[in-house]
């Protein structure tokens, strides 16, 4: 029996101190694992929606600048040349202003005409109506913190039309309702028939034109690939045994194959899309045998969801549980593992 107050043996010691040492070790790297995989559970959890949110501001950034906006100023312009009432000078009968009124530095004096009063512009050139100027400079903050007043006639009516006529709460709504019916009606169009032909001639038409070609055909790739309706439709989910025998791989069952491969294998064949881990919307088609394929109990959904978490989420019904070894156990003697399971009807 060990005194208790007897120093330890300098095997036993080395073999504490080790332990020790080894434990200080460990706990700060799972420490660092476990925070390692925090973030990158976090970043998991915000990128999808974050990524989503910056490309689709990104798409209606784009939409705003290169077709609202000159839709917009277009149409306000039009607005302005059949709306604005600019006099170049006081015309005959008008009843001038005996004293200055909003004119700025002696630039001139307002009038009556017809029964609508008349101010000096900016310049001191122009008159415009009163309540144009009036209007403008009272809702000055609606085009920003730093919007300054305008310095011509013509700027005020453009402030005017756009405050009156076309606000933002109006101007967008009514834009995305005729930009979409638009977009409808065009896909409608070049669905078949003549637009379709119509289609087909104006893309040979531009992809002959050197270095537009390569731009053109990219980005029509690119859209092709993203909006056309044409998607592939999974039959149903088969393992079969690949890249050898006795390894087993999902796939999504697109259809038959090719007529000649058929015949030259002496059966059905079939094409498999192989998805790959963690991305499966990106893979390969591989061919096989109709005979070589094992149809799954599981929908297109579960199987994307085991690909996508690399085989850790299996469907209930898909889920087998091995029965649990009885007496196992490993012990750890002067740094080496020792099997500590006791063979049925042996004793130690």
């Amino acid at each position: 029996m060990t005194n208790p107050q007897d120093p330890p043996a300098h095997g036993e010691s080395h073999s504490t101190a080790a332990s020790e040492e080894a434990a200080m070790v460990a706990a700060p790297t799972t420490a660092m694992g476990g925070a390692r995989r925090a973030v990158l559970r976090g970043l998991g959890v915000v990128l999808p929606p974050l990524l989503t949110i910056v490309v689709l501001i990104w798409a209606w950034n784009a939409i705003e600048n290169y077709v609202l906006a000159p839709v917009e100023t277009g149409i306000r312009k039009t607005l302005v040349l059949s709306l604005a009432d600019i006099r170049e000078s006081v015309p005959k009968g008008a009843l001038r202003d005996p004293q200055s009124a909003i004119a700025e530095g002696g630039k001139g004096r307002g009038f009556t005409y017809q029964g609508l009063y008349y101010v000096p512009d900016p310049t001191g050139r122009r008159y415009l109506p009163g309540y144009v100027v009036q209007e403008v400079d009272n809702e000055i903050d609606e085009f920003g913190l730093t919007a300054t007043a305008p310095n011509s006639a013509a700027a005020y009516w453009d402030r005017y039309v756009q405050l009156r006529y076309m606000p933002r709460s109006v101007v967008v709504p009514v834009f995305l309702i005729v930009f979409l019916s638009l977009l409808y009606f065009l896909g409608r169009l070049f669905a078949g028939g003549i637009g379709r032909w119509f289609l087909s001639t104006f893309d040979a038409t531009i992809l002959r034109i050197p270095i537009v070609n390569k731009v053109y055909g990219s980005v029509k790739q690119i859209t092709d690939f993203a909006f056309d309706d044409r998607q592939i439709e999974f039959n149903r989910v088969v393992a079969i045994q690949y890249p050898r025998e006795g390894i087993w791989s999902l796939g999504f069952v697109t259809g038959n194959s090719m007529r000649e491969i058929s015949e030259a294998a002496g059966e059905p064949m079939l094409s498999v899309l192989m998805p790959t881990s963690p991305m499966p919307m990106t893979g390969f088609t591989v061919t096989v045998r109709r005979s070589e394929a094992i149809d799954l109990d599981l929908t297109i959904d579960e199987a994307i969801q085991f690909v996508v978490s690399c085989g850790v989420v299996v469907p209930p019904q898909q889920r087998f549980d091995l029965p649990a070894k009885e007496n196992t156990g490993k012990a750890v003697m002067n740094g080496a593992s020792v099997n500590t399971s006791v063979p049925a009807g042996q004793t130690q």
